[in-house]
């Protein structure tokens, strides 16, 4: 099990109380994960209802953000081009710019490149060339890559998807439920009333803290919880920037923000950290180590 499955297994798990109100749970699969969801009270019918709503929200997504599968990140990484993108798309592409600026380019979606030749052992010089955000060209009617980019987002599309079931759970007329989509997203108090509970667990599975979340979501990165290519962690600098921090956990109003928060923030100081956090109401490290 990976580092992002045990933590998100692990808060799913703690939020259960000895004696819990009545919870209906979906489990299925997305992102190359398992996921859940946990809705606290609700009428069996409508719970079917808004799981099979969950479910086609969650393919949209894939369609949308996907390096898995066929979608329209992957076809914007085949071609250079993707024309008249989503306004989904459009809208994680503005997000990923807010990120990028608030970390001085520490969080980078064009390092992708650069992750496949370190799993692949490809040329690193070559993949390093392409990198820089600011290369991207977007508009209304096209997203254009420089010659040699890819983008990942694999450091925010998970948090994204958590955002997107909790708008819906809240337009079907649910205010608490525990959402894991890679990240953490929990609405309403829980069904003990007194807030979700998720542990926060280093890359090896020691808990190093519990934080109780009302709307509010929680996401953990640790380089060292998955390698790539001959042990590399998986979170690269896109400057070349080894992570400074075996754990960074960041919690947010948005888990889309926290993703990619926690992700960045594994490659800068805490000084640089903290001025991050001020273009981000709400947003506050949870863990540093």
């Amino acid at each position: 099990m990976n580092r992002r499955r045990f933590l998100s297994l692990t808060a799913c798990a703690l939020a259960m109380p000895a004696r819990a109100a009545t919870l209906s749970e979906w489990q299925g699969t997305g992102f190359g994960a398992a996921l859940m969801l946990r809705l606290v009270g609700a009428d069996p019918l409508h719970a079917r209802r808004t799981f099979r709503r969950v479910e086609a929200e969650i393919e949209w997504i894939e369609a949308q953000f996907s390096l898995y599968r066929d979608s329209a990140l992957t076809r914007l990484n085949r071609d250079g081009r993707l024309a008249w993108p989503s306004s989904d798309f459009h809208a994680l592409l503005d997000l990923c710019a807010r990120v990028h600026g608030a970390t001085s380019g520490a969080f980078d979606p064009t390092v992708q490149p650069l992750w496949l030749a370190e799993a692949r052992g490809g040329d690193l010089s070559v993949a390093r060339d392409t990198i820089g955000w600011t290369r991207v060209k977007i508009a209304p009617e096209e997203v254009r890559l420089s010659h040699g980019q890819a983008l990942t987002f694999n450091g925010i599309a998970q948090g994204w998807a958590a955002d997107r079931i909790a708008a819906l759970l809240r337009a079907d007329g649910y205010g608490d439920a525990l959402i894991d989509m890679g990240e953490i997203q929990a609405l309403g108090n829980g069904p003990n009333r007194s807030g979700w509970t998720a542990a926060i667990a280093s890359h090896a599975g020691k808990t190093l803290r519990e934080v109780r979340l009302t709307n509010r979501a929680l996401a953990t990165s640790s380089p060292r919880g998955t390698l790539i290519g001959s042990g590399q962690s998986h979170i690269l600098g896109p400057s070349g920037q080894p992570p400074l921090w075996s754990t960074i956990s960041v919690s947010a109003p948005e888990a889309a923000v926290a993703d990619a928060l926690s992700t960045a923030f594994c490659l800068m100081d805490r000084s640089a950290m903290e001025a991050a956090l001020t273009e981000f109401p709400g947003a506050r490290i949870e863990i540093v180590a």
